[in-house]
């Protein structure tokens, strides 16, 4: 089960270090068993590529009470994926507002042997409506958002976004005017 850890750095240096520190967080409340159980069950490297990062470390969990395991990933890298949030949100906005080709909306990397596919940046962009892509982008952002604060109960402010979601959002937002 994948658990995301918020960001805690300053807006103006986060596309620099939203990664920091995401390999020493546990979040110790399982959320099967509603028990502070979760230990640390080792670390591992995943590919979130962007700007300013290739890999990132991150953390596993075991929860000793009903042993279910845990990955805790830092908000800008969803899992099963090689390129973080800001790769993508920064490809999309060269796509919409730029007018660029797919071929050529692509976006800043630390490893520039690494850029993604044009197919790839398209399937970024599934789900936007092509009419009102900003408005489409901020609905699922937003939607995102609701469902994540209906599942936290238990008032632990290191997975509640309210304290830097309009930061978040203008920066993920990837057709800011």
């Amino acid at each position: 089960m994948v658990l995301f850890v918020s960001v805690c750095v300053p807006l103006e240096q986060l596309a620099v270090r939203w990664a920091d520190d995401c390999d020493q967080i546990i979040l110790r409340r399982c959320p099967v068993c509603d028990q502070d159980s979760i230990i640390g069950h080792g670390r591992r490297r995943k590919q979130a590529h962007d700007e300013h990062h290739d890999w990132i470390g991150i953390r596993r969990g075991l929860c000793s009470n009903c042993g279910k395991t845990f990955t805790f990933l830092p908000l800008f890298s969803l899992p099963y994926t090689h390129f973080s949030l800001l790769a993508r949100c920064q490809a999309l906005r060269q796509r919409f507002e730029e007018r660029c080709s797919w071929e050529k909306a692509l976006p800043k990397l630390k490893d520039a042997d690494r850029l993604p596919d044009a197919s790839t940046v398209r399937r970024w962009s599934r789900g936007l409506d092509g009419s009102q892509p900003e408005v489409s982008f901020l609905r699922q952002a937003m939607a995102w958002v609701a469902q994540w604060l209906k599942r936290d109960k238990q008032g632990d402010t290191r997975v509640q976004p309210l304290p830097w979601l309009v930061s978040a959002l203008g920066v993920l937002w990837p057709l800011r005017r």
